[in-house]
């Protein structure tokens, strides 16, 4: 019986990267699979491809690039099941199969030209809805693939890359220049394979040159003739850059390194490291994306963030024989877990039966990441005990410390009695208590989670928050998804909220935003990035716009800020105790103000805050709701802008007005958080 597919084979007149080299090692093993005689692969004209025994290579068109894919091909394939390896195919073929090996040119859009960009971003959402599946090399590409594209986890299959190639290179046919410093002698050196992309991170390599240069090691960069905007008279003086090399070279380069150095920022595989595992190279790597899946426990594994993590692994590496001995035998038999054997006949399965699911299995949250989580409450001690002996009931992923953050003991209830948890006694106001509790975190905490006391998060969201941190190195701060949302209306009990949240049901694709400010009632972030930033005492009391103040002080340094519906849960919006209005209405007028002249909110976003709540309380204030103080928030709003002409106005004299006490929970809060 004669099979009956074709392959897309514009990889054949494509420049070779790990993408084309996948495509060339699947069908290669496809080609070894009796089964497969009879299919055929289609190829634009001049390509050049081995002389296959099973598989028909046909050239077929004149056209070439994005137009015979587009065009050309889906004709040449109509009638037949295609298979696309390289991330692209054509949109107007509905019964074909795509591998998407990551979506960096999304989630890391600097490191490709602007034609790029737009073919990927106009192309690849259309179609992922089409294609009867996608595939993908990694779990951790899977998920990037889920938060960018219009398609959900499970209609992902993963096949991931092989080693056995890397075995057959021949060191001994090597012809690098005799001046790079790879022929013996007393320096070892490092190796790093990448381009300048900037997801690649070669910088950081540049970076840690001098430390390592002190303690006798090089560093060859093989690939991309610049790293960044250095050229290599520019580079320091134990730093060399090879260019490209051929697969026996890079044979030899393996052979003879201390180590691969891989420090990418995010990888949907990361072939490199499998390839120095098959050659008995130690590897050095990054913690994130797909590193950790494919590394497993045989490389030594740092933040491409943090450069004094990779020159202590480097230097510790280059002192210990056994150490490099150790982690060349646990890297050949770690790349025995990936073959270009079995994904080929995993292609095979899916060309036959679609349906085919069984070989996408996901792992847990990832290992060793330590999570803390913050409570701040104020006057609502039965509120707060429920959420969190909910919470740590609850999780999927039990965080490494819980704080409630209080004014007194008394607003804990009877949390102080709970073994594990903190109480942390600070200043009233929810910056201050939110900085009490990042005062008192463990140095070693990977992520903060900060949730109001009357939120209930899902039993996925510490999970989800630390997969999306691990995968995605460039992001800094997540909100999660609010299911409803009670402080929009008279508020929603403990037992709906908790019935609400075990009942949720994710429909479809799960929605990636970005960027979007934090929504302080459910946040995360990365604790390398907030460093020694902390939220501002300037904006008083629990009022308004604290959380996209912090969120846009971070975003200045880089980081990106995104919502993730895999986080999710209700926030109650109880209304006991609440901030009065005319405080809140002033804090409606001077904080968007403040932040203005801070440079954390656009001079835009301030006009439309302070329009829209002043025009709200005016136009309510007619038919107030029973559980809204239009009045008092009215009020509010005046004041602050006749302080505006008197020269008065300041966040912090909101703490002076009315004297109610107050709480956590804020009216109408979302009006803080959204879309930047």
């Amino acid at each position: 019986m004669r099979a009956c597919f074709v392959v897309n084979g514009r990889f054949l007149v494509q420049n070779l990267s790990g993408v084309q080299r996948y495509a060339r090692n699947i069908v290669d093993a496809l080609d070894r699979i009796e089964a497969t005689r009879g299919a055929s692969l289609l190829f634009p004209k001049g390509g050049l491809h081995p002389a296959y025994e099973r598989l028909d290579a046909v050239e077929v068109g004149v056209l070439r690039g994005y137009g015979w894919e587009q065009v050309e091909l889906p004709i040449a394939a109509r009638g037949q099941r295609l298979l696309s390896l390289c991330n692209m195919a054509p949109v107007i073929k509905s019964e074909q199969i795509v591998c998407i090996h990551d979506t960096n040119v999304l989630s890391s859009p600097d490191s490709y030209t602007r034609g790029f960009r737009a073919a990927y971003r106009s192309l690849q959402p259309l179609f992922a809805r089409r294609a009867v599946r996608i595939a993908t090399v990694s779990h951790a590409s899977a998920r990037q693939i889920a938060r960018y594209l219009p398609i959900s986890l499970p209609q992902i299959v993963v096949l991931p890359n092989g080693h056995e190639h890397a075995l057959l290179w021949n060191s001994d046919r090597a012809s690098l220049p005799p001046e790079l410093p790879v022929h013996g002698g007393d320096r070892p050196f490092v190796l790093a394979i990448g381009s300048g992309a900037r997801h690649k991170n070669m910088s950081l390599l540049i970076e840690i040159a001098p430390s390592l240069a002190a303690s006798g090691i090089n560093i060859v960069i093989a690939g991309g003739n610049e790293i960044g905007e250095r050229s290599a008279a520019r580079l320091p003086s134990n730093v060399h850059m090879s260019g490209r090399v051929s697969d026996d070279d890079l044979a030899h380069l393996l052979d003879h390194a201390l180590c691969l150095a891989f420090p990418s920022l995010t990888e949907g595989f990361g072939l490199p490291i499998v390839e120095a595992m098959a050659r008995g190279c130690p590897v050095v790597s990054s913690d994130c994306a797909s590193m950790p899946e494919v590394c497993g426990a045989a490389a030594l594994m740092a933040s491409p963030l943090d450069s004094a993590q990779w020159v202590k692994h480097i230097e510790t590496l280059a002192m210990s024989p056994q150490l490099q001995v150790d982690l060349a035998g646990r890297g050949r038999e770690q790349c025995k877990k990936f073959s270009w054997h079995d994904s080929a006949e995993g292609y095979l399965e899916l060309l036959e039966s679609p349906v085919v699911a069984t070989r996408r299995v996901s792992p847990g949250a990832p290992p060793g990441v330590r999570v803390a989580a913050v409570f701040a409450t104020l006057g609502r001690p039965e509120v707060v005990s429920k959420t969190v002996r909910h919470f740590l009931s609850n999780q999927r992923l039990l965080p490494s410390s819980v704080i409630v953050s209080c004014a007194t003991p008394e607003d804990a209830g009877d949390l102080v009695h709970l073994e594990g948890l903190k109480i942390v006694l600070g200043p009233v106001g929810l910056a201050n208590q939110r900085n009490a509790a990042l005062n008192q975190l463990d140095p070693t905490t990977d992520i903060v989670a900060f949730f109001d006391d009357d939120f209930i998060a899902h039993p996925d969201w510490l999970a989800e928050a630390a997969q999306v941190f691990q995968d995605e190195s460039s992001v800094v701060g997540i909100t999660g998804h609010v299911i409803a949302d009670g402080i929009k209306g008279p508020g929603i009990v403990f037992e709906e909220a908790a019935h609400m949240v075990e009942a949720a049901a994710e429909v479809g694709a799960r929605r990636w935003i970005e960027p979007f400010s934090p929504y302080g009632c459910n946040m995360a972030f990365r604790m390398k990035a907030i460093g020694p930033l902390r939220f501002d005492d300037r904006l008083v009391l629990y009022g308004w716009l604290e959380d996209r103040d912090f969120g846009a002080a971070l975003a200045k340094t880089g980081g990106r800020l995104v919502r993730w519906s895999g986080c999710q849960g209700v926030h109650m919006g109880v209304k006991s105790g609440r901030t009065s209005g005319e405080r809140l209405g002033y804090s409606q007028v001077a904080n968007p103000l403040y932040m203005l002249k801070k440079g954390t909110m656009k001079p835009d976003l301030v006009a439309i805050q302070i329009f829209s709540n002043v025009a709200s309380n005016a136009v309510r204030l007619l038919r107030p709701e029973p559980y809204v103080d239009r009045k008092g928030r009215l009020k509010g709003n005046i004041r602050a802008i006749i302080e505006i002409i008197t020269g008065e106005l300041s966040p912090e004299r909101a703490a002076g007005l009315g004297q109610k006490r107050t709480v956590v929970a804020t009216e109408g809060k979302p009006a803080g958080a959204g879309k930047a």
